[in-house]
């Protein structure tokens, strides 16, 4: 394997400011931040505005704001005939 090829990968903690939440994973990303880890150890600390923990999608707080509805929509659109059938 070629050297000096790849980005230095290190171990770094992401802290979410949101959740109140930290996780240590490895990464390229730096900051001149440090915090000390459950295991003894300092760790440079990057700061995220979401992460899984605070994200919408993952929490199962999404919302979708449907302001007219589909359905007076699609009667609108077409007619409330076309909704029963035909038979």
């Amino acid at each position: 394997m070629q050297q000096d090829k790849h980005p230095d990968y290190h171990p770094v903690v992401f802290r979410d400011r949101a959740a109140g939440y930290a996780f240590l994973t490895r990464s390229t990303a730096t900051s001149d931040q440090t915090i000390e880890w459950d295991d003894g150890e300092t760790y440079p600390v990057v700061d995220v505005e979401i992460s899984s923990e605070s994200h919408p999608f993952y929490t199962g707080k999404a919302r979708t704001v449907d302001t007219e509805g589909r359905i007076a929509r699609f009667e609108r659109r077409y007619g409330e005939g076309m909704r029963q059938g035909s038979d």
